[in-house]
C-alpha cells in the first residue's frame, strides 16, 4: 500500500466523524444561541469532531470492522453529548 492509498483510507475513515461534527456544531450554534453565544464555532466543531472520531475508533476496535450501524449510532450519541456538555456552561 502506498502512502497515498493510506492517506485516502484514513480520510475515508474520518470523513463521517468530520461531517457529523461540522453539521452538528453549525446546527447547535444556530439553534442554541443563548448558551453558546460566547463559544467559538471552531471550538464547538473541534469538540464534536473529536467525540465522533473517538466513538468511530472505539467502534472499530470493539467490532473489528468499520462502518457498522452501531458505531454510527455511537458517533451520533457522542457528538450530541459533547455539544450538550458545552451548553451547560463552565
Amino acid at each position: 500500500m502506498s502512502f497515498l492509498d493510506l492517506l485516502w483510507h484514513l480520510l475515508d475513515f474520518a470523513a463521517p466523524a468530520l461531517l457529523l461534527g461540522v453539521i452538528s456544531a453549525t446546527a447547535a450554534k444556530c439553534l442554541w444561541r443563548g448558551p453558546l453565544r460566547t463559544t467559538p464555532w471552531l471550538q464547538l466543531g473541534g469538540v464534536a469532531v473529536a467525540a465522533s472520531l473517538l466513538a468511530c475508533i472505539a467502534g472499530l476496535i470493539i467490532t473489528g470492522r468499520d462502518g457498522k450501524i452501531g458505531t454510527y449510532a455511537a458517533m451520533v450519541l457522542a457528538c450530541a453529548a459533547s455539544l450538550w456538555w458545552r451548553t451547560r456552561g463552565r
